[in-house]
């Protein structure tokens, strides 16, 4: 009953806003908040850098363990993540440094910038991969996707936003690494766990209106070609 009652719930209004804001929740506590907390407690309880870090890496583990739960199977970026976190654990205890556990958080950005370039020389760029993926291949929206690959013009804006998020991604780990060698501990955490996440907005957010302002241009040189089909002026 309190399965149905919960499902209940998630059907309505609220629940789906529940829905939505759940994953950013869990993003922002155990990704953030809690190793940035935990760190300042391990280290002002008397633990040195590498272990107040190391302790602190549970927590995006956590999170990790909590999707595979959650959906039955680890993704890439999962994966990616743990790869990360157990090599940065690893050299860290060897090397006595807390550098290496903090540079284990650009290994996924970095993969993922790799990878989106990589995949312009592919038939589907990535971001309309994920796009897609993310809407429903099988849904109205998914579909009329797919029917407008056959454009150049609809190929080239997806080929660009995955050039300019592969761009991106390679950048922000660079500069996560230039940080973790030129600052203290403490604040090498604190902009190694904020960063990703503003990086990603500032993209999506440019994403948002870069692909707005090309669906409105497409939508002028349609709306102009049926004007001039009306007056009979050939193509």
């Amino acid at each position: 009953m309190d399965a149905n009652r919960d499902a209940k719930q998630d059907a309505g209004p609220g629940g789906a806003v529940t829905a939505r804001l759940r994953p950013i929740a869990t993003i922002v506590i155990l990704d953030v908040a809690a190793p940035l907390a935990a760190y300042a407690l391990l280290r002002s309880a008397g633990l040195s850098a590498v272990s107040a870090l190391l302790l602190s890496g549970v927590f995006p583990a956590l999170g990790v363990a909590i999707d595979v739960i959650r959906h039955r199977r680890l993704d890439a970026v999962g994966a990616l993540v743990l790869a990360g976190i157990v090599v940065g654990t690893v050299v860290g205890l060897v090397s006595h440094s807390g550098r290496p556990v903090l540079i284990e958080g650009s290994v996924p950005t970095g993969v993922f910038g790799l990878a989106c370039l990589g995949s312009l020389w592919t038939r589907h760029p990535l971001m309309y991969s994920f796009a897609r993926g993310f809407i429903g291949p099988d849904t109205a929206q998914g579909r009329e996707m797919a029917r407008l690959w056959q454009y150049e013009g609809y190929r080239r804006v997806f080929r660009l936003i995955t050039a300019v998020w592969g761009v991106g991604f390679l950048m922000e780990a660079a500069v996560r690494v230039a940080v973790v060698y030129n600052t203290s501990t403490g604040t090498a955490l604190a902009f190694s766990n904020v960063t990703p996440f503003v990086w990603a907005a500032v993209l999506s957010a440019w994403t948002v209106a870069y692909g707005t302002r090309q669906r409105k241009k497409g939508e002028r040189m349609m709306a102009a070609l049926a004007a001039g089909e009306r007056l009979g002026v050939p193509r």
